[in-house]
C-alpha cells in the first residue's frame, strides 16, 4: 500500500509488558510508526493505565525502535 502503516501495541495487547516486544516486532516488519500510551503514573491513570508505559520505559523502547529503524533503512540500500 502507498499508505503508512501505524501500529498501536498498547491497545493491541492491553498490557504494558507486551508493548516493547510488539513495538520492536512491528518496526522489524516495516511499520511506519507506532502509537504508544505513556503516563507519568500509570497505576493512577483514569483510563488505559494497564497498557501505559512510564516516560522512562518509553525512552527505553524508543531507543530500541530507532536502532531497528536504522538497521531497516540500511537494508533498503
Amino acid at each position: 500500500s502507498h499508505l503508512p502503516v501505524i501500529v498501536d501495541p498498547s491497545h493491541s495487547a492491553g498490557m504494558s509488558w507486551m508493548v516493547e516486544p510488539l513495538s520492536l516486532a512491528a518496526m522489524a516488519v516495516g511499520a511506519d510508526g507506532l502509537i504508544i500510551e505513556v503516563h507519568n503514573c500509570p497505576e493512577k491513570a483514569l483510563c488505559d493505565g494497564a497498557k501505559s508505559l512510564t516516560p522512562a520505559q518509553f525512552k527505553k523502547v524508543a531507543d530500541k525502535v530507532m536502532k531497528i529503524r536504522g538497521i531497516m533503512n540500511e537494508s533498503d540500500c
